[in-house]
């Protein structure tokens, strides 16, 4: 039977996603080692610092899409924030982290 044209079903959230606040260290910790690299990168910085923290980006952005899909599906971020950690962030890590400030602001005012 085909399912062209049908709406799907609801799937589950995931088992487990990341909490808002451990997303948001991560993505100051990322932010933290790019700014490490662009530090680097301007003060013409050859060798193995620079290597590590070029592959600490690579892998922190990796990392932080994954962790970003999760906590998307878990519905702990809205799909604004996503876009700016997942997309943005491979090339701005910093966008990422102002959302999260935004966004725990927008929070905190909704409790309040």
């Amino acid at each position: 039977m085909s399912t062209l044209g049908r709406i799907p079903e609801r799937r589950a959230a995931p088992r487990w996603a990341p909490p808002f606040g451990l997303m948001k260290w991560l993505s100051f910790a990322h932010s933290a080692v790019y700014l490490g690299l662009l530090a680097c990168w301007i003060g013409g910085v050859d060798g193995g610092l620079k290597t590590a923290l070029g592959w600490g980006h690579g892998w922190g952005w990796i990392i932080m899409c994954v962790l970003t899909v999760l906590a998307l599906r878990g519905r702990v971020l809205p799909l604004w924030l996503a876009v700016c950690v997942a997309v943005v962030g491979a090339v701005g890590p910093f966008v990422g982290s102002a959302g999260f400030v935004v966004e725990q602001r927008r929070r905190e005012r909704a409790t309040s």
